[in-house]
């Protein structure tokens, strides 16, 4: 828990570590091959999938496939090499082999790609959705590790809390919620300025060198001439910006499911603040008190019903915080009061996540635990870790505290 903390998990809310392990070092993706991660389906799902189709069993479930491509991208690739329009239900990262569930329309469901494999796993009778995922699978090699003995760790495993990975901030670019704050903020010029310019000192050279230009309106034709594929979002923002759209039209080029994920990073980043500053205070995450919200654990991996803490006799309960959209109301909770004050810190109210001028990008609100809800966990040879964690939930959040890296972006994360 003394350890330092690297500056770019400060920049993502993430302000201490947990557990008093030392940390093994090492690094984590050398190759896709050494990050499997396998979407688990909850049950009545999976256990009821009809190999033919029929009235009632009519919705197909696929399973996708696929080595150093992210999910939005997989979908884009399919969609062009094998003319199938895919829905999948979570999302992965490039850096990994991983398998995931989707589901399309139309009669074709099975082909290969440059990156891709996709497969008809049967049909159910339910038109399956994000919800129907109870957790993910892992299996994870760490490289060169300063020692493979990590049974002190394990005693502190349950300590963890559920933080948003860097992934949710764009890694080494950490610029989602950032732009999440300035579209919250309506600011949405500021917003297409620093999704195109912002850099941190993470970044690749050729990365700043890029945006570096992009901060003169005059060079975006030079930058559409020499941006790579690759910063495709980029492209579409720059070629906006050339025809002469607004700003909300130039945001709207990108694609739904990554703008969504603007406001959704910077809920994220509240939360992990708040979560930080109250574990700094000496709040437990893993027993509920009075006026805490408290999800009931229905297994190892899903959440049950969501409840107000009052009674003691109540057993399997994980506290939860609110995540904040325009249903956030400041109640008499130890984190809905700290919550209430970074808003103000911030100058932000809860119905500023109502976003009138680009409604698909308003946000509700939510709950999500506190602990990190570990199960299954197991090593072995030098070193590979195994477990499973719910959906939603960041492998890499237990990496760190198991690592303790002091690169976390040169050691893979």
């Amino acid at each position: 828990m003394d350890k330092d903390v690297p500056n770019i998990d400060k920049l993502a809310g993430i302000e201490l570590y947990s557990t008093k392990f030392d940390g093994i070092g090492g690094s984590i993706k050398a190759k896709n091959e050494d990050f499997k991660v396998i979407e688990i389906l909850v049950e009545p799902i999976s256990s009821e999938i009809s190999t033919i189709p029929d009235k009632s069993y009519k919705y197909p479930i696929l399973l996708l496939q696929k080595n150093g491509l992210d999910s939005n991208h997989a979908i884009i690739e399919i969609l062009n090499q094998l003319g199938i329009k895919i829905r999948v239900l979570g999302i992965k990262d490039s850096k990994a082999v991983t398998t995931q569930h989707a589901t399309c329309e139309g009669k074709k469901f099975e082909g290969k790609t440059t990156h891709t494999n996709l497969t008809l796993l049967g049909f159910s009778k339910h038109s399956i959705k994000k919800s129907h995922i109870m957790g993910n699978q892992f299996e994870i090699k760490i490289s060169n590790p300063l020692k493979n003995d990590i049974s002190e760790f394990i005693t502190e495993i349950n300590n963890i809390p559920n933080y948003y990975g860097l992934q949710r901030f764009g890694s080494e670019r950490l610029v989602t919620h950032l732009v999440g704050r300035e579209i919250i903020k309506r600011n949405f010029k500021k917003a297409v300025n620093i999704f195109l310019c912002h850099t941190t000192e993470y970044d690749t050279q050729f990365s700043k060198e890029i945006r570096e230009k992009c901060n003169d309106p005059k060079n975006y034709g030079h930058v559409m001439k020499i941006i790579p594929r690759r910063m495709d979002l980029e492209r579409n923002l720059l070629r906006s910006l050339i025809d002469g759209k607004g700003y909300i039209s130039t945001l709207r080029s990108v694609p739904i499911n990554i703008r969504r994920l603007f406001v959704h990073a910077f809920q994220a980043f509240m939360f992990n603040k708040c979560l930080s500053s109250m574990i700094k205070n000496g709040e437990s995450i893993n027993c509920c008190i009075k006026n805490d919200f408290c999800f009931k654990l229905e297994n190892h991996l899903t959440l049950g019903k969501l409840m107000k803490y009052q009674d003691p006799s109540f057993t399997n309960l994980v506290p939860a915080m609110h995540l904040l959209g325009y249903s956030f109301k400041s109640a008499d909770g130890r984190f809905e009061r700290k919550l209430s004050s970074l808003m103000k810190e911030e100058n932000i109210s809860a119905k500023d996540f109502y976003i009138k001028e680009m409604q698909e990008l308003s946000v509700e609100g939510g709950f999500r635990q506190l602990p990190l809800l570990v199960n299954d966990f197991s090593y072995y040879d030098n070193l590979f870790v195994k477990f499973k964690i719910p959906i939603g939930s960041y492998a890499t959040i237990l990496l760190r505290e198991l690592m303790k890296p002091e690169d976390p972006i040169k050691s893979g994360f």
